[in-house]
């Protein structure tokens, strides 16, 4: 059923260009994969198998689509560019397997999406090139629909894969580290160079691989507040913890009462958010939980 040609090639890229007078639009952050092996090494990383149903977001040609639709049962992709459509119908004119929906994943109901698209029982990854413009909207999108999924396979900018991975204790980890953290265990699979683009991006790319938590590695009251003193902690990354939460609580809390909740939560306030792990944010959450909070 597979072509004698990879769409992810530069001349095949080429060809269907010129073919449908297909310009890229910067504006929708479209970068499209001309490099086979890189494809073939992101399947690799999402472990798809021939019982996997798999969501894509922003298909392109049908560069990755066409991989996937060899090694997956299903691939349901979502693609905001009205004008890809009739390339897409040719490209992926080969494969039964495939059904494209044209819209913004973030405005898409994907949770209807996919109990239309999927049987119940079938085992759900997604894997995408995303475009580096929108990707934090989009995983965090993903991450809090609660959505039957089991991964999360993404190429996207390098500095956010390490971002979403980080650990304590290095220049990456930060707030959005947490929050990825929270819900999935994080890793980055592979780094992969500019070259494998068309056009080329002007930063480097990684594949980020998250595999969904069955519960938190911690128990917060409250996730929203959690998240927001998470980020608090972080508003000024020079400073100390307890400069950022006299900052956050100035209006609520005195200097003498954030001290005493640093004391309680046994958290040196002289330290930076940085060196906290996620189970020390959960900690000092549970301490300074408002009490007009459940």
């Amino acid at each position: 059923m597979s072509k004698q040609k990879a769409i992810a090639t530069p001349s095949q890229t080429k060809h269907y260009l010129g073919k449908y007078g297909f310009s890229f639009k910067k504006s929708l952050g479209q970068n499209f994969i001309i490099d086979v092996n890189v494809l073939k090494n992101i399947i690799q990383a999402a472990a798809v198998t021939d019982a996997t149903g798999v969501i894509e977001i922003g298909p392109g040609m049908g560069a990755l689509t066409e991989q996937l639709a060899q090694h997956a049962k299903r691939v349901v992709a979502f693609e905001i560019d009205q004008r890809l459509a009739p390339v897409l119908a040719d490209t992926l004119s080969d494969y039964d397997n495939v059904s494209i929906i044209y819209q913004d994943i973030l405005k898409a109901d994907v949770q209807e999406i996919v109990q239309r698209e999927f049987n119940r029982e079938q085992p759900i990854k997604i894997v995408a090139n995303l475009p580096y413009y929108v990707t934090t909207p989009i995983i965090m999108k993903l991450l809090m629909a609660k959505l039957p999924i089991e991964s999360i396979t993404v190429m996207i900018q390098k500095e956010v894969a390490d971002r979403m991975a980080a650990t304590p204790n290095n220049k990456s980890y930060g707030s959005l580290s947490i929050a990825v953290q929270y819900y999935t265990e994080a890793r980055v699979a592979l780094n992969v160079p500019k070259t494998v683009f068309m056009p080329q991006p002007n930063v480097d790319s990684a594949v980020l691989h998250l595999d969904f938590r069955q519960t938190p590695p911690v128990q917060v009251q409250d996730e929203e507040f959690f998240f927001e003193l998470v980020q608090a902690c972080f508003a000024q990354r020079r400073k100390t913890l307890r400069n950022n939460l006299f900052n956050f609580f100035k209006t609520s809390l005195s200097k003498m009462e954030i001290e005493q909740k640093l004391t309680e939560a046994l958290i040196d306030g002289t330290r930076r958010a940085e060196s906290l792990t996620i189970a020390e944010f959960a900690q000092l959450a549970h301490t300074f939980q408002p009490s007009y909070l459940p």
